[in-house]
């Protein structure tokens, strides 16, 4: 188990983060539509798995901001942005912000997925829902970069996780 931090105090991390070369976790994700997603369902293109608490925190909201920025113009990418908010708040919060370059998946239905990828808040009071990490996997689905951020009110690394595409 993992250890992160939630404003400096820890909070435990279920599950193992998947790692550079190794083949990606299946997931099964819901989308704004409420049809499931999966790997599959962005078959010959690269992911960056943009995984995170909440849409509604600063940090969270900021992420989806800048990789929809900032992946806009790479081919053959699609960002996905991952966390429990229900597709009804993510739709709106992307329709608020203009936000058009990534694709907003829920855990709602899939609670597995957040111990499969290794960011299952175990503790404190997030408990439940998934720690700030993001997953880069090329279009065979191999892992190409993951990081878990140390500070869950800390954005991740945009540049390394960018630099691998």
């Amino acid at each position: 188990m993992a250890t992160v931090t939630l404003r400096g105090n820890p909070v435990e991390v279920a599950g193992k983060l998947p790692a550079k070369g190794e083949q990606a976790p299946a997931l099964q994700l819901t989308g704004g539509d409420l049809a499931e997603a999966t790997l599959a369902s962005f078959a010959g293109k690269r992911k960056i798995l943009n995984i995170f608490p909440s849409v509604d925190t600063p940090t969270c909201a900021m992420s989806v901001r800048k990789f929809n920025e900032k992946a806009a113009a790479l081919a053959d990418t699609v960002v996905l942005c991952v966390s429990a908010d229900l597709p009804f708040a993510q739709k709106r919060f992307c329709g608020a912000e203009g936000i058009e370059n990534v694709v907003t998946l829920s855990t709602f239905r899939n609670p597995a997925f957040a111990e499969a990828y290794g960011v299952k808040l175990a503790s404190g009071p997030l408990a439940g829902l998934t720690a700030r990490a993001v997953v880069v996997v090329d279009a065979d689905d191999k892992v190409l970069h993951s990081q878990l951020v140390a500070e869950i009110a800390d954005e991740p690394d945009y540049e390394a996780a960018l630099a691998t595409l």
